[in-house]
């Protein structure tokens, strides 16, 4: 058997100290995971049932603090839009799948955590969701997905607490903490099983805090979670 077109390399992300990789299967993203950020976007955050959006695997590259230099990776800003907004987010890699699995069973498995971005093109995401329609122009288009290296909870225990924040040229402007989330991560692993068939190398984006807002070209990104690590991007 032989592919009729060249293969695509494989979406993978980076292993914090390891040339080693971690190869990506899906990316689902849970909306409005923090309550403040709930009603800044003009929603109730009183515990409605937790909801997803996909980004493409091939959306994510690598913008850990040494990526690119002593200015990080950088971010192109997207074509089509004149409002694009950073999200800084906990991410969760997968080591083993399945479909309903149990809330005490859920970290079991988790192979470890990063951090990410999901830049997101907020004008055509409103204009979607104002016309009843799908969010992926918004949210998967090209280079949407900045995350630094990923570390094993070898190294970082289950993260269940934490700092969250993002400053944008040295200002800061999200600031939370992880504990503050709606639907923890083994509520939106069990929750996310019974609607998907999850697998080995998912990846979840659980969420971003309130402060969310637009950047422009030559802002400076950078952000982070205690005890799982870092990103830095600049927008070109």
């Amino acid at each position: 058997m032989a592919f009729v077109i060249p293969e695509l390399p494989r979406p993978c992300a980076a292993i914090a100290g390891s040339d080693d990789l971690f190869p990506v299967h899906r990316v689902y993203c849970v909306g409005r995971n923090y309550a403040e950020h709930a009603r800044e976007m003009g929603h109730d955050p009183d515990r409605e049932p937790p909801f997803f959006f996909q980004k493409s695997p091939d959306n994510l590259f690598p913008a850990g603090p040494d990526d690119g230099g002593a200015g990080g990776a950088e971010f192109p800003y997207p074509p089509k839009s004149d409002n694009v907004h950073f999200e800084m987010e906990l991410v969760v890699a997968l080591s083993k799948g399945g479909t309903d699995i149990s809330e005490d069973k859920a970290l079991d498995h988790v192979w470890g955590y990063g951090v990410g971005l999901d830049m997101t093109r907020r004008d055509l995401q409103g204009e979607a969701k104002k016309a009843g329609r799908p969010w992926d122009v918004g949210k998967a288009f090209e280079l949407s997905g900045p995350i630094g290296p990923l570390r094993p909870v070898t190294e970082t225990g289950h993260i269940s607490e934490g700092r969250i924040w993002l400053n944008v040229n040295g200002e800061n402007r999200q600031d939370g903490n992880v504990n503050q989330l709606i639907w923890s991560i083994p509520e939106t692993i069990s929750y996310l099983s019974g609607l998907f068939d999850l697998k080995p190398g998912d990846l979840i984006f659980t969420g971003t805090p309130a402060g969310v807002g637009p950047v422009t070209k030559g802002d400076v990104m950078e952000g982070g979670v205690d005890g799982v690590g870092e990103i830095r991007a600049t927008v070109v």
